[in-house]
């Protein structure tokens, strides 16, 4: 089984020298693409830059804007059974680019920068995915879990069109472990579970395919 995975942060360029990203570190991404690799399939990896260093006999794919890894993920989700979105792409880019850098202003109000949103990699995959593959996307929220945390989640799950969802917190970031909730499509809670990030990929997988993934089925199936 391909397994495709997002991983890391994004970056989009206000000048040639600054850009908006945030702290994703890529270990959510090294945990999914070892506990694929233990099960016997095959990750393909879309990553962000990060310092994280993935398995020698993993497929990786290295990007950087949020634009630059939809055009990626949309070439490989063709020829893999699923997705695992565990990347955090920016949700915002500068209008203008400016091509050389910026100087500070003399004006004692400072610069204004005007942003739009970037393209939405994981409701773009969830519309040409095809009946037989799957996705899996993550949900950082700041809210309360029982409150907006869990009701932004469900809309995120349901708009994007997942299998499953991970809601998590902000303290999850860089850190091996932390408490996950994971959603199916009904919305139904399907994993409470407070561990490392390994132990979840682990339990991530078992919902895809309870009996083990492995390199057998033909994944060529998926390319018409």
């Amino acid at each position: 089984m391909r397994i495709l995975i997002t991983s890391g942060p994004t970056r989009e360029y206000i000048d040639p020298v600054r850009f908006l990203t945030n702290a994703s570190s890529g270990k959510m991404g090294l945990a999914l693409a070892e506990a694929v690799l233990k099960q016997g399939g095959q990750p393909v990896i879309v990553s962000g830059p990060v310092q994280v260093v993935y398995p020698a006999n993993t497929e990786v794919h290295q990007v950087e804007t949020t634009q630059q890894m939809l055009q990626r993920c949309t070439a490989l989700l063709p020829k893999c059974d699923g997705i695992i979105a565990a990347a955090a792409p920016c949700d915002f880019q500068p209008v203008s680019f400016s091509a050389q850098k910026l100087q500070k202003s003399a004006d004692e109000n400072g610069m204004m920068l005007a942003f739009q949103e970037t393209p939405d990699i994981l409701a773009a995959l969830g519309q040409m995915k095809k009946p037989q593959q799957w996705s899996i996307g993550f949900a950082l929220e700041t809210a309360d879990f029982q409150t907006a945390g869990k009701q932004h989640a469900l809309q995120k799950l349901r708009k994007k069109n997942c299998s499953f969802i991970v809601l998590n917190a902000p303290n999850s970031i860089s850190q091996d472990e932390s408490t996950f909730h994971v959603f199916d499509a009904a919305g139904n809670l399907r994993l409470d579970f407070t561990g490392t990030k390994r132990s979840l990929a682990e339990k991530l997988l078992f919902l895809i395919e309870p009996n083990g993934i492995d390199n057998e089925q033909d994944s060529t199936a998926y390319e018409h």
